[in-house]
């Protein structure tokens, strides 16, 4: 026999985040830290009045779109790693890819599914498929990663018991037939989103409450980004193309060169750091600038103006930008209108390098500095959007620290990126999410 749902109940957990001004139960909380610096859970909540269900036994079935190496099918299939290793049964429905090989070599199984679709047809069919997958294989959660398998699963959901977790996507403004299915994602039983700044206007629009979202970082390669991965040779060589002499301080500006990311900003801001007695530095801007041509023409330009020309390298699109992340000692991002994801710094943390970023959006979440957090777990600074003064002031403070001071904090810049971002970090905190869900059966 099914169990009979139960009525939703306000969730104490929040397993995985980005900084949160508030740490209280049933707030987005905020990592804590132990006296020596290291990151550790702290979610407000008292475990000891939560029963626990193990995954083991239970039956967990995420909805992508393709088994291709993109985002979402790399997550679910990581964290279908992490259901197997709890011994829970993981099942993933998409159409087919290169990851259906990976899924079902490590015990996972694939249910082909085109779900990538907002046909209404098509979606009631899903809706049927699902139904009776819950029934015949008592699959416990559903974990949908878009619009319209969310939609096939709250219909699924709502005529048989089965709890439903939605993953919003990037970007949530959908439109046009899409956003008719878009309401199914705030619909589950637990919301997933990548970022405070993104699940906002989502609970806006739809009124949900803090305790229904869970924010998850998507996940960047920790591996890849990684100092160790990184030869000397490689660093190396990106310094020789940039032309960098071996006693300059490099401050990295990555990103597409175009107006939304910033990089006007870089000559004054350069300028305010001579201004301010501040030599021994460069600044190297990485990134695809043919596109925005004439961006990229005046910020020489404006550089030539107040005389830093020598001082800003733009280099174009780098086929190799950990190697580039690991010649840099600084990454900056002045960003004037809020990314999405803000990968980049993210990235640039798993690097070990400091970050100096915008306050704006998404990226004032991905790094650790007060007053969200202590001084003394500090992996980056934010300064005022636009303010090149400010700008200026703060990589100043940055290029000050001495050899151990930096040595700390990369240090410290790394740990956190694997706590926030690593494809294992980020599965353990889906299978918490599932876990929550199974204990509130009891």
């Amino acid at each position: 026999m099914f169990r009979r749902r139960p009525t939703p109940k306000a969730s104490v957990e929040c397993r995985r985040r980005v900084p949160s001004v508030q740490c209280k139960r049933g707030a987005l909380a905020v990592p804590s830290h132990d006296s020596d610096g290291s990151f550790c859970v702290s979610d407000g909540s008292d475990d000891r009045t939560i029963p626990r269900r193990t995954l083991a036994g239970a039956t967990i079935l995420q909805i992508v779109p393709k088994l291709e190496e993109e985002p979402a099918a790399r997550t679910a299939v990581n964290i279908a790693h992490v259901l197997l290793l709890a011994g829970a049964r993981a099942l993933v429905a998409a159409e087919g890819g290169p990851l259906v090989n990976e899924l079902t070599a490590a015990g996972g199984e694939w249910i082909p599914m085109v779900n990538a679709t907002v046909n209404p047809l098509r979606l009631r069919r899903n809706a049927k498929q699902l139904e009776q997958l819950v029934r015949e294989d008592r699959i416990d959660i559903i974990h949908a990663y878009d619009a319209g398998a969310a939609w096939s699963a709250r219909v699924a959901a709502s005529r048989i018991a089965v709890w439903l977790v939605a993953t919003l996507p990037d970007d949530p403004s959908y439109t046009g037939m899409r956003g008719r299915y878009a309401s199914a994602l705030a619909q589950g039983d637990r919301v997933i989103a990548p970022s405070n700044y993104s699940a906002a206007p989502i609970m806006k629009r739809y009124g949900l409450r803090p305790e229904q979202i869970t924010i998850v970082p998507r996940v960047i390669d920790t591996a890849t980004y990684n100092p160790a991965a990184v030869s000397k040779e490689r660093a190396d060589a990106q310094r020789e193309h940039w032309h960098v002499a071996a006693d300059e301080k490099i401050v990295m500006v990555p990103g597409r060169v175009a107006p939304w990311n910033g990089q006007i900003l870089v000559p004054g801001i350069a300028r305010a750091m001579i201004d301010n007695g501040i030599s021994g530095f460069v600044f190297v801007v990485i990134g695809e600038s043919t596109t925005h041509a004439k961006y990229a023409r005046d910020i020489l330009k404006r550089a030539h103006a107040v005389a830093v020309g020598d001082l800003i390298r733009m280099m174009g699109h780098c086929e190799d930008m950990p190697a580039a992340m690991s010649a840099a000692d600084y990454i900056l991002v002045p960003a004037i209108e809020a990314p999405l994801l803000g990968r980049v710094v993210a990235q640039a943390q798993a690097m070990g390098r400091p970050v100096v970023t915008s306050d704006i959006g998404v990226l004032s979440e991905q790094i650790v500095a007060p007053p969200r957090m202590p001084e003394d777990v500090r992996t980056g600074w934010t300064a005022t959007l636009g303010d090149s003064a400010e700008f200026a002031q703060v990589l100043g403070t940055a290029l000050s620290m001495n050899a151990n001071a930096y040595r700390v904090m990369s240090a410290r810049a790394r740990q956190f990126a694997e706590y926030m971002f690593s494809p294992e970090s980020v599965a353990e905190a889906m299978r918490s999410v599932y876990t929550s869900l199974l204990a509130r059966d009891l």
